[in-house]
């Protein structure tokens, strides 16, 4: 395997987390939030495995919309190659939405997310805290 193919898998991985994540923040299953942007719930399942190697910039776009996250992370999560917020002309570019809602002033690790929204998850789940509908 090349150094191009690991780094490859861990992008996939990144994706994966990123989505599973947002997912579970979200309250949705699986299959809910496939049957919500169009696709099947084995396509949603194999992202979030990291198994699709490209993955359908137009399906990140709808998972990016439901979730409530940045389009532009998960098309770099992806291997996608995205213009910086100054290349763009843009003053900020949007953030994780747990580092918004912890109003933190360093960026959390990607561990940090994921620990945050499965314990986030688990706490909704024993104190029958449904998320906040849109």
């Amino acid at each position: 395997m090349s150094g191009n193919d690991t780094n490859n898998d861990a992008l996939r991985e990144e994706l994966g987390m990123l989505l599973r994540d947002a997912r579970d923040l979200q309250g949705l299953s699986v299959r809910g939030a496939a049957t919500q942007v169009g696709i099947s719930s084995t396509y949603l399942s194999q992202l979030e495995a990291g198994a699709i190697k490209d993955p359908s910039p137009h399906i990140l776009y709808k998972l990016a919309g439901l979730y409530g996250i940045s389009y532009a992370d998960l098309m770099r999560s992806a291997g996608y190659v995205v213009p910086s917020p100054t290349q763009r002309g843009d003053r900020k570019e949007g953030t994780h939405p747990l580092d918004v809602a912890l109003r933190t002033t360093a960026p959390l690790t990607d561990d940090e997310r994921h620990a945050l929204a499965e314990y986030l998850a688990w706490y909704r789940s024993r104190h029958g805290h449904p998320p906040e509908t849109r």
